[in-house]
């Protein structure tokens, strides 16, 4: 049986740490092991794991960390992962898997000849695990480079990827600061040169709790404050092309006429409203639903992208 490895960061996660990894060690697919890397936690995360090391001897791996943050922490865990296992996958310290999360993982990803990362909705659930919703909805376009590059729609917390995928993401060391999110680079890096399955149905109930690093919206109001918040956060910042242009230093020259030229157009300058004009006639690259693509191209126009 081909050999599967979770990565896990861990930072004051004391309270519902081991109801995660007990649905990780009762997987319907058996040869799974962890790997945690703590980032540095200030309560119980640490004692309770080893508890648990103790308890399930040859399953579980710990890592004890200084706290650099979940990005690095994340890139980290990439680094230090069994080259020996044939699949990985990331994993958040307050959700519970469902059964058959890993199983159903690999059955979407063994056809993939290259580079191969397969990821879901989630049941968004309360501190109880009373279920809410489905998030994030089923997406109105299919996963790409082009959606890539302005939208992140991979829930890292479910994504499951192929030894082919995690060698592609530690052939190079990017600067994480540059990074929105671990995440969304691996959907950028992905997409740019493999597969990237996206299956609609649940694989996790995905926590809503106080301490959320990144949560899901509830509310279609929600959604929009997250927004607009993070709009005012970074207004000059050009986050998402800081993010490309990381890309295109790390892994430009790898990839094909078509989707070098894509990047180049997007993290070029455009100082008018002509070239901004110009742009969007050229670009092909997309968010997922209509009103959001107007926002992208509004935020164009207006230089925040």
């Amino acid at each position: 049986m081909e050999k599967v490895q979770v990565l896990m960061s861990t930072y004051n996660g004391e309270a519902f740490i081991e109801e995660q990894i007990q649905s990780i060690l009762q997987q319907s697919y058996s040869e799974v092991s962890i790997l945690i890397r703590d980032d540095g936690s200030k309560d119980n995360t640490v004692s309770v794991i080893n508890r648990l090391i103790e308890r399930n001897p040859g399953k579980i791996v710990l890592i004890k960390g200084e706290n650099l943050g979940v990005v690095q922490s994340f890139f980290e865990l990439l680094q230090f992962s069994d080259d020996t296992a044939s699949y990985y996958c990331f994993c958040d310290q307050d959700d519970v898997w469902m059964s058959d999360k890993i199983e159903r993982a690999i059955g979407g990803l063994r056809s993939c000849a290259a580079a191969g990362m397969f990821f879901t909705s989630t049941m968004l659930v309360d501190q109880e695990l009373n279920e809410i919703k489905i998030w994030p909805s089923p997406h109105e376009r299919e996963p790409s480079f082009y959606n890539s590059l302005v939208q992140n729609i991979a829930v890292g917390a479910t994504m499951v990827m192929n030894k082919a995928a995690r060698n592609l993401l530690i052939s190079k060391s990017p600067n994480t600061n540059n990074l929105l999110m671990h995440d969304w680079w691996v959907y950028t890096c992905i997409s740019a040169f493999g597969e990237v399955i996206y299956d609609s149905k649940p694989t996790m109930y995905y926590r809503q709790h106080g301490n959320n690093v990144v949560g899901g919206n509830t509310t279609a109001i929600h959604k929009w404050q997250k927004k607009w918040e993070s709009f005012r956060k970074h207004s000059g910042d050009k986050i998402l092309k800081r993010q490309a242009v990381e890309f295109a230093r790390q892994y430009g020259d790898q990839l094909d006429a078509e989707k070098r030229n894509q990047l180049q157009l997007f993290i070029q300058p455009r100082t008018s409203l002509k070239q901004r004009l110009n742009y969007l006639h050229k670009s092909k690259l997309y968010r997922q639903s209509w009103a959001e693509n107007q926002l992208f191209k509004f935020l164009v126009l207006i230089d925040y992208i």
